[in-house]
C-alpha cells in the first residue's frame, strides 16, 4: 500500500524548520549534530516530503534513493527494478539529502566530499536537483 501524499504546506513547514536549525550546523556539514538538534518527527517529515517531490518530479523505478532511517523512494525513468537489491542505489544522511534537495549543496560537491554513496550507471541525480522550488 502506498503512503498517503504529504500535504505541501505541512512538508514545506517541516523543511523550513529543519533548514533554519541546519543553518547553525552548515559549516561542519554534521548530519549527526543536525539530527540531534531537530526533533525526529520533523526531520523525518522533511526528508519524506522532499523524497516525495523527487519521485513526483522524476517518476520511474530505475534509481532507489535511501535516506536511512527515514525513507527511500524509487525514481528516474528507465528499466524498473522489482526484486532484490536495486542496480542503481543512492544513499546519504538526512542533512546531506536536505541540502541537496534545497540546492544548498550541489551533487558534484556532495559526491566529492563523500557525503553521498552512489552505485550503478544511472545513480546520478544532478539533473533532478534541487527539488524544492522546482
Amino acid at each position: 500500500m502506498a503512503r498517503a501524499r504529504i500535504d505541501d504546506a505541512l512538508g514545506t513547514a517541516a523543511v523550513g524548520t529543519v533548514r533554519a536549525i541546519a543553518a547553525g550546523h552548515a559549516a561542519s556539514g554534521d548530519g549527526v549534530a543536525l539530527a540531534a538538534s531537530v526533533d525526529r518527527t520533523t526531520l523525518a517529515l522533511a526528508v519524506r516530503y522532499t523524497l516525495q517531490l523527487l519521485a513526483e518530479q522524476a517518476p520511474g523505478g530505475t534509481v532507489e534513493v535511501r535516506v536511512p532511517p527515514y525513507a527511500a523512494v524509487q525514481c528516474v525513468e528507465g528499466p524498473k527494478h522489482t526484486r532484490g537489491t536495486p542496480p542503481n542505489v543512492i544513499e546519504t544522511d538526512a542533512a546531506t539529502w536536505l541540502a541537496l534537495a534545497a540546492g544548498d549543496l550541489s551533487w558534484s560537491e556532495a559526491r566529492a566530499a563523500g557525503r553521498v554513496h552512489a552505485s550503478g550507471q544511472r545513480a546520478d541525480l544532478s539533473e533532478h536537483l534541487p527539488v524544492l522550488g522546482a
